[in-house]
């Protein structure tokens, strides 16, 4: 029994762009997903902000939302390089970059709503469960983060 093939070997030609336009892509659709569903970018920006900052971030007007907006394409990027990387060993993700994409997606949800955002200095939420809300964030980072990241790696590593 012999293993499934490894991906070609990862060089910086391949793996810049890769990131790049994978954390572009997804930190772009995602924010942009997050100003129509909820308006008020700045306050948005600046919740973004408040997980390194707490609730002062959002009297840091427009500096706040700099920080935020930086933020979140930090963890865009971050989250684009992970996959990246994990496609060097698994040469499924990006065979099979649609359906991983979308499992992906599911994965960063799932990682910054259980770990990132309650270690974080974000404001609690006391909000009640939503199914719904679930349901748009899920299909949020399915469409908006992980098929972008997981289409530019397959697209960057040909």
């Amino acid at each position: 029994m012999t293993a499934a093939p490894i991906a070609s070997a990862a060089t910086p030609a391949k793996a810049i762009p890769a990131i790049v336009w994978g954390g572009l892509g997804a930190g772009v659709l995602d924010l942009t997903a997050a100003f129509v569903r909820w308006g008020h970018p700045l306050r948005i920006t600046q919740g973004i902000a408040s997980g390194l900052l707490g609730p002062q971030a959002f009297q840091g007007g427009w500096g706040a939302a700099a920080l935020g907006t930086a933020l979140h394409f930090l963890i865009a990027f971050s989250a684009a390089a992970v996959y990246y990387g994990a496609s060097r060993l698994l040469a499924f993700l990006t065979r099979r970059a649609v359906v991983w994409g979308f499992l992906y997606g599911i994965a960063v949800y799932m990682f910054m709503s259980w770990i990132v955002v309650p270690l974080s200095a974000f404001p609690k939420n006391k909000t009640p469960f939503s199914f719904t809300a679930l349901v748009i964030s899920l299909l949020t980072h399915m469409f908006c983060v992980g098929l972008p990241i997981a289409l530019a790696v397959r697209r960057y590593s040909l």
